[in-house]
C-alpha cells in the first residue's frame, strides 16, 4: 500500500508518495531494506504516472519513495524558479528526511531527472546499489544552478553538444553497480547521441543493461504505466543481483575457477578499456588475475566469436615465449553462467605507458614485438581480417584532403600475403617495466580480434594510434621502425596507402572513441580537437608520402 505525505523544504511543500517497510512514518523497514526513489521528468511530469511502477519495486520487498518536484503535480512553488541544482536538493532533503540512514538506494530518474539521479549517485556514493535511467537527459555544467524561467537555461541546454562536457556523463562512467538504461524506439526529445554517450558511460564499470522498447516513445513513465509487462521487465533488470551490486553471478563463477582454497581478496577495476569491462582481481594469496567482461550492447551481442577466439589464441600463445600474452584461466563467452559474457586471465606485470618519457626507445620495442606476434604459426589459421570503415560507412569532415583520402579505399584490397596479426596492436594494449636500460616489454594484451591478413594492417594501426598520441611523424615513421627489426614485406605506393587510410579514416572526423580511455590514463591533453587535428595532418602526411 502506498501512503502520501507533505514535506516541507526551503518555503516549498512537496507532495510525496511511500510505500514499504512503515511507510506512514518512512522510518521502520530495516535500514538493509533497498528504497526504490523514483524522479519524474520535466514539463508536465510528476509523481502520479509512475505509482504503478512504484508499486512494483514495493511488491518485490523494496521501500518506495516518489515526489513531486515544486512547481509539478501537487507540490507548491513556481516552475519558472525549479532549476537542476533545486531538484537534486529537494530529493537529497525528501531521501534524508524519510529514508533509513545510510540504507542502500535504487535510484530511477525520467528524462530531465537522469541529470538528477547522476547528482544523487554522485552525492551518496556506495549507498547506491542500482541505477535506472528511462530516456535519460544530462546537461553541461553551467545550466545546473539556472531557473528554468530564465532565458539563459534554454540557450544554454540548445547550444550544439553542449551536454558533451556534462559532469554527470563521469558519474554514470564511475558508477561500478547495477544499472538499466530504458531506451524508447523513438524518442524527439533526447538525441541519440546523448543516449549512445550514456551507454558508453554506464559501459565503463557498471554491471549494465540496455533495455530496448521498441514501440515505446519518449515519455516513458506513460509507457510503463500502461505496460505491466515492459513495467515489470524493467523492475526485474534493475534488482538483478541487488546485494552484489548486480554482480552475483559473475562472482560465483570466478569463485569456482579458482585453485581450491583461494578466494579474491580484492577487486579493482582497470582503466583505458573501451570495448570490455578489465578489472583486476587479488587473490588471497596475492596471485592476481584480469577479468574481462563485456558489458556493452555491440560488444555483448559478439561476445561469443570475440572470446572465443581469445581463449584460443591465449591458448597458442602460452607456447610462445616471444609473445607475453596471458595465461587463460577460464572463459564463458555466451554469459551461460555470468552476467555478461566473462573471460578470465593472468594478470601481467607492468604498465601502459602514453607519456612521452623513453619514447623513442618504447617506438623500437612496439616494432620489434609486433615483427614477433606476425612470425607466429597457428595450426589453424586464424579468421580473415575484417576492415572496420568502409568508403560507404566512413564520416569525414568536408574538404578536398578527406574526399581524396576516401577516394582511395574506394577499391579492391590490394592483393596481400596473409600473416599471423594481432589486430588491435597500439601503445593502449602493451605493457612496459623498467626504464632507460632496463625498459621492456612485458605483456600484449587483448586479443579478441586476432586475424590473418596483411602486416600492412597492424603497421596501419600502430601508426595512427601513435600519430593520435604523438603527433603525424610518429605514426608516419613507424613503417621505417617496423622494416628495420625484420618485419613481413610491406606493400609499396597506393597499397600500402590503402591500408594505412582504411585504418586511419576509421577514426574520422575526431578519434574521441580513444580518447576517453586514453585521458583515463592521463593524456587529458587529447581533445577531440587536438585529436582531429592530428588525424588531419596524419592523413595529409600519407597521401604526400605515398599519393
Amino acid at each position: 500500500m502506498l501512503f502520501s505525505f507533505l514535506h516541507d523544504h526551503n518555503g516549498e511543500r512537496l507532495s510525496c508518495v511511500s510505500g514499504g517497510g512503515d511507510a506512514r512514518d518512512g522510518r521502520d523497514g530495516g535500514g538493509d531494506t533497498a528504497t526504490a526513489v523514483l524522479l519524474h521528468g520535466a514539463g508536465n511530469g510528476s509523481k502520479e504516472r509512475l505509482l504503478p511502477l512504484l508499486e512494483e519495486f514495493v511488491a518485490r520487498g523494496c521501500r518506495g519513495l516518489a515526489l513531486d518536484f515544486s512547481g509539478h503535480g501537487e507540490s507548491t512553488g513556481a516552475l519558472a524558479e525549479l532549476s537542476l541544482q533545486k531538484r537534486f536538493e529537494q530529493a537529497v532533503s525528501v531521501i534524508d528526511a524519510t529514508v533509513p540512514a545510510n540504507g542502500p538506494l535504487i535510484l530511477v530518474g525520467f528524462s530531465m531527472s537522469g541529470q538528477t539521479v547522476a547528482d544523487l549517485a554522485e552525492h551518496y556514493g556506495q549507498r547506491v546499489a542500482a541505477l535506472g535511467l528511462c530516456a535519460p537527459a544530462v546537461y553541461g555544467a553551467e545550466a545546473w544552478p539556472v531557473p528554468f524561467g530564465d532565458g539563459r537555461f534554454s540557450e544554454i541546454i540548445r547550444t550544439p553538444d553542449n551536454w558533451r562536457a556534462a559532469p554527470a556523463l563521469g558519474v554514470l562512467r564511475a558508477y561500478q553497480g547495477r544499472a538499466v538504461l530504458a531506451v524508447p524506439g523513438t524518442d524527439t526529445v533526447i538525441p541519440p547521441a546523448v543516449t549512445e554517450a550514456v551507454t558508453d558511460a554506464f559501459a565503463a564499470h557498471a554491471q549494465f543493461t540496455r533495455l530496448e522498447l521498441p514501440d515505446a516513445e519518449h515519455m516513458l513513465g506513460l509507457w510503463f504505466r500502461d505496460h505491466a509487462e515492459d513495467r515489470q521487465r524493467f523492475v526485474d533488470l534493475v534488482l538483478t543481483g541487488l546485494g552484489d551490486r548486480g554482480w552475483t553471478a559473475t562472482r560465483a563463477w570466478v569463485a569456482k575457477q579458482l585453485p581450491e582454497g583461494r578466494s579474491v581478496r580484492n577487486s579493482t577495476p582497470l582503466r583505458g578499456g573501451w570495448s570490455s569491462q578489465m578489472r583486476r582481481l587479488t587473490l588471497d594469496d596475492g596471485t592476481g588475475l584480469v577479468q574481462r567482461t563485456f558489458v556493452k550492447p555491440f560488444f555483448r551481442r559478439h561476445a561469443p566469436g570475440l572470446l572465443t577466439r581469445e581463449a584460443s589464441v591465449l591458448t597458442l600463445l602460452a607456447t610462445h615465449d616471444d609473445v607475453p600474452a596471458p595465461e587463460l584461466y577460464a572463459v564463458d563467452a555466451t554469459a551461460e553462467h555470468c552476467d555478461h559474457p566473462t573471460l578470465l586471465m593472468s594478470s601481467l606485470p607492468g604498465a601502459v605507458r602514453l607519456d612521452e618519457e623513453d619514447l623513442e626507445r618504447r617506438l623500437d620495442l612496439l616494432a620489434r614485438q609486433l615483427v614477433r606476434i606476425h612470425g607466429v604459426v597457428a595450426d589453424e589459421q586464424p579468421r580473415p581480417y575484417q576492415p572496420w570503415t568502409s568508403p560507404e560507412r566512413v564520416r569525414t569532415p568536408a574538404g578536398a584532403l578527406w574526399d581524396r583520402a576516401v577516394d582511395v579505399i574506394r577499391r579492391e584490397p590490394p592483393a596481400h600475403e596473409g600473416c599471423f596479426l594481432h589486430r588491435d596492436f597500439h601503445p593502449g594494449n602493451v605493457l612496459f617495466t623498467g626504464a632507460g636500460d632496463t625498459l621492456r616489454i612485458s605483456g600484449v594484451v587483448d586479443w579478441v580480434e586476432t586475424s590473418w591478413g596483411p602486416a600492412d594492417l597492424d603497421v596501419a594501426h600502430c601508426s595512427t594510434a601513435l600519430a593520435l598520441l604523438y603527433g603525424e611523424a610518429y605514426g608516419l615513421g613507424f613503417r621505417e621502425r617496423y622494416e628495420a627489426h625484420g618485419g613481413h614485406r610491406l606493400a609499396d605506393g597506393e597499397s600500402h596507402l590503402y591500408w594505412r587510410l582504411l585504418d586511419a579514416l576509421a577514426y574520422s572526423p575526431d578519434a574521441e572513441k580513444v580518447a576517453v580511455p586514453w585521458r583515463e590514463l592521463g593524456r587529458t591533453d587529447l581533445t577531440p580537437e587536438v585529436l582531429g587535428g592530428r588525424l588531419g595532418a596524419y592523413v595529409a602526411g600519407l597521401l604526400e608520402l605515398y599519393g
